[in-house]
């Protein structure tokens, strides 16, 4: 399989981040602005000429209270990204349990990441190892000082060293389409979404329960001030579950072609494409790793886990994942 299209596939990842650097606060102040218009509609209460109970929304008021939340979501949300963006490495790691690989300790990894680096041109990036019976591997990083390959030992244990130069191709590709940097954006604006979806949840926790403790439940301006507390975390709840399903679609607009692109470039590092099919083959009859429970991680796997997420999590998570379906690769792989 000839790898093609190389320049526009790094072009077409740059747009991509600065569309999700753009569309995700863009996401979160628009839902924002649409939490404090609900409040406001439901809290502006009046009366008309005929004595009956009216809504109505007060744009001036909704406005006022955006513009004083604006540079406090806006800040908050900088410094979370910085953070998480200039520490995305180390973040990676404990999230997978990876550890360096020293090339004492496998001289055969070392030396298959090497040549293929050499044959692409491109500086050897650094080694992992997740310590995992379970066949995966991935690329991550966002510049030549965080890019990194990380193997399990179930895969390097079982692939044989055509198989698992496949591997070391495919990651290796995507480092040099940078498709990673893309990747740890999205990652990073999915946590941040699924955290404030969380806290709320909490909240709305304590609320009930602490309001079912209360010994003052037969106080009605007490059981009015729990009901309202409720009912505004229930619209903050809906607000940020519709930020997410939005933050879902960025993240699917990062096309499953990169996969292909990856299996391509794979293919012509190692010189064949029989190897990479064949290494697909035995990954997903074992993909994973044991210790991540997180679908954002998966992302970066070479052959995506099943059942990280179930319910309706499933659902989207299926249906907006960022990677084809692995015989459909396997086929095409196969074809040259």
């Amino acid at each position: 399989m000839k790898y093609v299209g190389m320049h526009s596939q790094i072009s077409s990842n740059n747009r991509k981040s600065v569309l999700l650097l753009i569309m995700f606060p863009v996401i979160l102040l628009a839902l924002t602005w649409v939490f404090l218009a609900i409040i406001n509609y439901l809290g502006n209460e009046h009366y008309d000429a005929y004595g009956e109970t009216t809504r109505r929304l007060d744009i001036e008021t909704v406005n006022y209270y955006f513009l004083q939340a604006l540079p406090w979501i806006v800040g908050i949300v900088g410094i979370w990204f910085f953070i998480a963006y200039k520490f995305n490495a180390s973040m990676v790691r404990q999230a997978t349990g990876a550890r360096p690989l020293e090339r004492r300790e496998n001289m055969r990894v070392y030396n298959i990441v090497e040549n293929l680096c050499i044959a692409g041109g491109m500086n050897m990036p650094k080694v992992y190892v997740v310590d995992d019976p379970q066949l995966n591997a991935f690329a991550s990083g966002i510049d030549e000082k965080s890019y990194a390959v990380t193997l399990t030992t179930g895969i390097i244990d079982t692939l044989n060293d055509e198989e698992l130069a496949g591997v070391v191709g495919h990651e290796l590709t995507h480092i040099r389409n940078r498709d990673t940097r893309l990747l740890i954006t999205s990652i990073i604006f999915v946590g941040i979404v699924s955290t404030v979806m969380s806290l709320i949840v909490r909240t709305m926790y304590y609320t009930f329960l602490a309001g079912g403790n209360s010994r003052s439940r037969s106080n009605s301006d007490n059981k009015n001030n729990g009901l309202g507390i409720i009912v505004v975390l229930g619209i903050a709840l809906l607000c940020a579950a519709i930020a997410y399903f939005f933050v879902l679609l960025t993240r699917f607009a990062i096309s499953r072609k990169r996969e292909y692109m990856a299996d391509a470039g794979g293919a012509e590092l190692c010189g064949n494409p029989l190897a990479l099919a064949s290494a697909l083959r035995k990954i997903a009859a074992l993909p994973g790793l044991t210790e991540v429970k997180r679908d954002d991680i998966a992302q970066l796997f070479i052959v995506h886990p099943q059942g990280l997420t179930s319910g309706i999590g499933s659902f989207f998570s299926s249906a907006f994942s960022t990677h084809p379906d692995t015989a459909k690769r396997i086929a095409i792989l196969e074809q040259f």
